[in-house]
């Protein structure tokens, strides 16, 4: 299981084949579903049976570097995302804060939770700790992550979501790079997810609105 054989064989079910299969509409949703519950339920045991990983957090975390570095980000971020909406699509800025508060809510806790967090242990933990040996030129390490993150949002079908996790992919790489942390970045992946979803980018990019 840990031979390298196995593990590109790993890398190319995992992270190639089931996200393809996602995005084909003849596969029915329920085969689908299989493929993803069956394909998080092996990350979490190969995490926990392989690799050891106890999922404590860090005493070493370098909070102040990572806030700086977090809110430099989302500055930039909030500046094009508003250019963005507010050129693109003037009517959706800020909508579902502004008229449908409650949901705006119950969608930051719920992405937060449900489906960030998960994508970091899959994405970045589960594919760092398994496959960073394997390469040995980090930049392409990293590059090579974002590609299969986007991949990942192909079923969306939709090319601003897969330049966007794109790039969020190359942040949240070079964040776990840095840090070893899923705590930080899914903290960092969140904000931004989140802000997103504030300024009216839902609809563009799959959210409920």
């Amino acid at each position: 299981m840990n031979s390298n054989k196995f593990k590109l064989f790993e890398l190319f079910l995992l992270f190639i084949i089931i996200p393809v299969v996602f995005s084909v509409d003849a596969i029915g949703l329920v085969t689908k579903l299989i493929a993803g519950v069956i394909g998080f339920l092996y990350v979490i045991w190969v995490l926990l049976k392989v690799e050891k990983n106890k999922f404590e957090i860090s005493k070493n975390i370098k909070w102040k570097r990572f806030w700086v570095q977090t809110l430099i980000r989302l500055i930039v971020i909030i500046i094009i995302t508003t250019c963005y909406v507010a050129v693109m699509a003037w009517d959706h800025l800020f909508i579902v804060l502004l008229n449908k508060p409650i949901l705006w809510i119950a969608i930051l806790f719920i992405y937060s939770l449900f489906s960030v967090y998960p994508q970091e242990l899959i994405f970045r933990t589960f594919f760092f700790q398994r496959y960073e040996a394997l390469i040995k030129n980090k930049t392409l390490f990293i590059y090579l992550n974002a590609v299969l993150f986007s991949l990942a949002h192909l079923f969306f079908k939709n090319s601003l979501v897969i330049l966007l996790t794109f790039i969020g992919g190359l942040l949240f790489a070079h964040t776990y790079y840095k840090t070893k942390s899923t705590l930080l970045v899914s903290l960092e992946h969140a904000i931004y997810g989140c802000w997103l979803f504030t300024i009216g980018m839902g609809a563009m990019l799959g959210f409920p609105t």
